[in-house]
């Protein structure tokens, strides 16, 4: 089993940038695939981007691609979003989750494990 908890969230304005952390403990984080969704107010999960447990493959959202970075730390059990160029569509609760299986995923339903979320909002 694994815990998640998200940090980094926060008010910023159109065209600017955050950096969402994802810090896990318990089992063998390096052993579990990572990723990221975000669910808008009155709207379900929705996909953000994925990681392998090495780090060596990464997916992203066509909403998102060339703006926002996936990433991850094994050595410090941490999961990272890096966002560039936000805009307001991109307000949503963000959250980290984890799954067993070397195979990243896009639907939140394979996911075993989600963090409580944190609240990005952006201003136009």
């Amino acid at each position: 089993q694994v815990q998640l908890v998200e940090s980094g969230g926060g008010l910023v304005q159109t065209g600017g940038s955050l950096r969402l952390s994802c810090a896990a403990s318990g089992r063998a984080f390096s052993s579990y695939v990572m990723a990221w969704f975000r669910q808008a107010p009155g709207k379900e999960h929705a996909f953000v981007g994925a990681i392998s447990w090495s780090g060596a493959n990464t997916y992203t959202a066509d909403s998102v691609k060339g703006r926002f970075t996936i990433s991850r730390d094994n050595a410090k059990n941490s999961l990272y979003l890096q966002m560039n160029s936000l805009n307001p569509e991109d307000t949503a609760v963000y959250y980290c989750a984890a799954k067993a299986g070397s195979l990243p995923a896009t639907s939140d339903i394979a996911y075993d494990y989600w963090g409580q979320g944190t609240q990005v909002t952006v201003s136009s």
